[in-house]
Order: structure tokens, then sequence, then C-alpha cells
């Protein structure tokens, strides 16, 4: 982790567990390290742009399975979203480089020095805040995932996302894509699944268009996915930038790497 992408083993965890589990979790992994003065502030701004992610289970499972009706879409993005994930991380080994404090405990105010031994005796106590803090996490996942449909539900009745997708238009026509897709990528920059089913659902003789804006729109989360990182990281001095320009970054690999497989590897290529 250190030669490639400039922060402690530790951080190996949180990117392996931001893979597998999903939005927000590399987020709340890459806090609590900050919190137990595990990694510097620098070390958890790199973390941050690229441990929290998309999991297999939604990427394969819902995505590919459920609104593609194909699991081999679901691989492509998957492949292609670690891809950029990796790049993302190697890109910002570089972010703060002269900055970086390699002091484990930093003395902030909000840092917890204290660790706790599980033994038989707390068994009781570190499973029940565990289960806490997983239903805590639970539910403001799905908080945020009704309050954007509500949100992106009045944009819509009020017209706002057809006045932006207008204006977008001439940019789309540029590069050849349908006007119909732009509504479901604003939706999608909004709140991710909902702009997912949308552009999953239009019929289209290239899927690869739908693919690539998929690719986009995981990569990138959406804002609510955005605020709810926000609202993780807020307890801590770690900066919500790093992560903002890393997903934008995740979105654009994920672009060029979607591309790039569908275009030379016949197996990806799904277009009628």
């Amino acid at each position: 982790m250190r030669p490639i992408f400039n922060v402690p083993g530790c951080g190996a965890y949180a990117m392996l567990m931001g893979v597998i589990s999903g939005y927000p979790i590399g987020a709340k992994i890459v806090t609590n390290f900050r919190e137990n003065g595990m990694c510097s502030k620098e070390e958890c701004e790199r973390l941050l742009a690229f441990t929290n992610n998309s999991g297999p289970l939604f990427i394969i499972g819902t995505v590919g399975i459920s609104l593609f009706g194909n699991s081999l879409i679901g691989i492509l993005l998957f492949i292609t979203h670690f891809l950029a994930c990796l790049t993302v991380g190697i890109l910002f080994r570089f972010w703060k480089f002269n900055k970086t404090s390699y002091n484990k405990f930093p003395s902030n105010s909000f840092v917890n020095n204290t660790t706790t031994n599980v033994s038989f005796s707390n068994l009781g106590e570190v499973l029940s805040k565990a289960i806490s803090s997983a239903t805590s996490t639970i539910l403001m996942i799905g908080g945020f995932v009704v309050l954007f449909s509500v949100i992106l539900s009045i944009l819509e009745n009020s017209n706002f996302i057809s006045i932006i997708s207008s204006a977008l238009e001439p940019i789309f026509s540029i590069f050849g894509i349908n006007h119909n897709f732009i509504s479901g990528f604003v939706s999608g920059m909004i709140e991710l699944t909902n702009g997912l089913q949308k552009i999953s659902t239009i019929t289209c003789k290239e899927i690869s268009t739908n693919i690539i804006l998929c690719a986009i729109l995981l990569g990138f989360g959406g804002i609510s996915i955005l605020l709810q990182v926000f609202s993780i990281i807020s307890k801590t001095d770690i900066s919500i930038k790093p992560y903002i320009i890393g997903k934008i970054l995740h979105g654009i690999f994920a672009l060029v790497y979607t591309y790039t497989f569908i275009s030379y590897f016949p197996i990806f290529n799904l277009n009628l």
C-alpha cells in the first residue's frame, strides 16, 4: 500500500471492504482510521478518494442481472469500476505529498487512542456496539435514498430535470448520444439508483451507450452518496474535496476503461 498508494498497510482493509461492501463502507472505515489515529489527515484523504465504491452485489446483481438482464454487463462494469478505482488511488498517492505527517497518533481532540480488547466477558458489549453502528449506517443509507428519491420526483415534476436536459443536449449530441439518455443521466448524478434504472430501460441499438453511461454514474456515485460520505467524515478533519475530485476522475476512468473493453474485447461487445 505504501509504494503504490502512499498510505499505511491498514489501508488495504479499507480498499478491500470498500470494493466488496459498496457505498459508504469505505468512507466509514477511513473515518474510523482517523478517529483512532491510525492514519494522518492526508493519508485518510488519499484513502477516501478511492476506497468508497460500488460493490459487486450492486453492480453485478442489481445493475447487470436485474436492470440489464445480463450478468456479463454486470461483470464488465465491475471490472472497469475496480480498474478505475485503482487508477484513482495511484494518482492520489501524490495528494499533499510534501505535507504528509507520519505521526501515528495525532493530538487532535477528536482522536480516540483507546482500543478495546475483545474477550468473553465483554463480547456482548462489543457485539451490541457493532450491531448498533451497523443499524445506524443502514438507516442513514436508506434515509438518504428515500430523501433524494423525493427530491428527484419534485425536480422532475417541476420540469427542472427537463430544463437541465435541454441545456446539456448540445454536449451529448457532440458525442452522438441520443437525447433520451440525458434525463436519466442527470437523475443519476443526483441519485444513483434512479438514474441507472432509467438508463437501463432506454431501448438503443447500441447498448454500449447504456453501459458506458452507467459506468460513469457508478464511478461518480451521485450527490446522494456524496452527502452520505460528507455526513460520515464531518466529525473529523478529513476534507471532502479530494473525495469529490476522486469520484469525478473515477467516472472518467470508468468511461475510458468500459469503452476500451467494449471496443477491443469481442466478448464484451453486445451491440446489435
